[in-house]
């Protein structure tokens, strides 16, 4: 990695607060919920000269502005290629920045559930413009010899987030600092964008717009000497991702699908993406409490800070990994350790071997977090034409939350429908999520050669 100057990795800590932040929002709510929704009926303060200390909502009004954020997250998404081609990797990541400083300015001062589901909204829509950015971003910046290495940190920083979001929950889940929460979230948007100064706009992107002198000045900034920019350069032009650069012109979404050479990289991605969400890893991370509540039911927020403990430990190992093995090898040794998870899972539970199936969630977020988790989102850059990764990035980030959503909303459906109401059947949708997971890396194994 001695080809990244300390300026190089200067941007890159800039950039990481946009992942940072979607997997800080994917449980933000999670350890509050109790507090928030006046739960505890004799902390609700109706004061109307202050802010009231909760907000009454029931489980149906809870999941609703839950789900707020995948709904901003898909339009943030759709939108994402039109402002990243527009206004740059940068100006994008600043616009995703506004949005969540926004966002969680309204969810700290809301007072009612409309402003603290405008807030979420506009929260998912800065994480669905950043989730598509910010891999781009970190290819396009980190020198190709670690593009890898360094495309991991998406994946690192969302589980971070993730974890950090629960460890503030458990110490501030009470009526009069639940809101510190959300305003510690505010703060750190407010930052990136104060320091916004310091990052620079991508090589490629400046090369794309025939900036090539600005091109050479941010890469020796980047890379550091005039040889490490020439091997770098030498190797970018054999990248698939930036060999077209200045031969085509950027295309949108639709026309993707007008293009026959852009069908295999929209496979890819489509198929890359979709196998995050159908894998089941959202609704073990929302529905962890519930799924192991016969073995731990007092330990509900400490199981879900574990879970997380684990996500992130196991998010270090591809760093090292995803060059040395590689993108597919890589990827494959994740699914059949997620598959043979997923079957413990099922099996535990319908056995009533409650170790085997805490033990066997613990793998399965093991092996999610060596490869299905990171290798996705450094997939996309990679197999995308310069001119297509915008639209490609955006379309496969849509199915993924397209994907986030419906499993959400109907994992604790079709548990009760497959079991018949019968506890000792629970596992019965873990082996349906490892069949759907089996047929999508299937289906990606046979169009991805990475």
């Amino acid at each position: 990695m001695k080809t990244f100057t300390a300026y190089g990795w200067t941007v890159c800590a800039w950039l990481l607060v946009t992942p940072f932040q979607y997997g800080y929002h994917i449980s933000v709510l999670n350890q509050i919920q109790a507090v928030l929704t006046c739960k505890q009926r004799e902390s609700f303060d109706s004061d109307a000269t202050r802010l009231p200390l909760c907000i009454p909502m029931d489980d149906f009004t809870f999941s609703a502005v839950t789900a707020v954020f995948t709904i901003g997250g898909l339009l943030g998404s759709v939108v994402a290629n039109l402002v990243t081609d527009k206004y740059g990797r940068k100006g994008a990541t600043r616009a995703s920045a506004l949005l969540a400083a926004l966002g969680t300015a309204f969810m700290t001062v809301a007072g009612s559930v409309g402003i603290m589901a405008f807030g979420r909204l506009l929260v998912g829509m800065g994480s669905g413009i950043g989730l598509c950015v910010g891999p781009i971003y970190l290819s396009e910046i980190a020198p190709p010899s670690i593009s890898g290495n360094v495309g991991v940190l998406t994946q690192l920083s969302i589980v971070l987030g993730i974890m950090i979001t629960q460890l503030l929950g458990i110490n501030l889940a009470t009526p009069t600092t639940w809101r510190l929460v959300l305003f510690a979230s505010c703060a750190l948007s407010i930052f990136q964008l104060l320091t916004s100064a310091i990052a620079c706009e991508t090589p490629a992107y400046l090369g794309g717009k025939g900036l090539h002198e600005q091109k050479r000045a941010i890469s020796q900034r980047l890379w550091g000497t005039a040889s490490n920019i020439a091997r770098a350069e030498v190797t970018d032009a054999s990248s698939p991702t930036r060999r077209h650069e200045p031969r085509e012109a950027v295309v949108t979404i639709p026309q993707l699908f007008a293009k026959p050479e852009l069908r295999q990289p929209l496979m890819i991605v489509c198929l890359a993406m979709m196998s995050q969400q159908v894998s089941g890893i959202n609704a073990v991370l929302y529905y962890s409490n519930d799924i192991l509540s016969k073995a731990l039911p007092d330990f509900g927020p400490y199981i879900s800070l574990g879970i997380t403990v684990v996500n992130v430990l196991m998010t270090f190992p591809p760093i090292v990994l995803i060059e040395k093995m590689g993108r597919r090898p890589l990827l494959t040794a994740s699914t059949v350790g997620a598959i043979v998870s997923l079957l413990a899972v099922g099996y535990g539970l319908d056995s009533n071997y409650v170790a085997l199936s805490s033990i066997a969630i613990i793998t399965f977020v093991m092996s999610f977090a060596i490869g299905l988790g990171p290798v996705p989102f450094v997939m996309i850059p990679e197999v995308s034409p310069f001119y297509a990764v915008s639209a490609l990035s955006s379309t496969g980030l849509s199915l993924n939350w397209i994907a986030n959503f419906f499993v959400g909303l109907i994992f604790l459906p079709l548990r009760n429908f497959l079991s018949g109401a019968s506890h000792d059947k629970d596992g019965r949708v873990f082996y349906l999520f490892a069949f759907i997971l089996a047929l999508s890396m299937g289906a990606l194994s046979r169009v991805y050669r990475g």
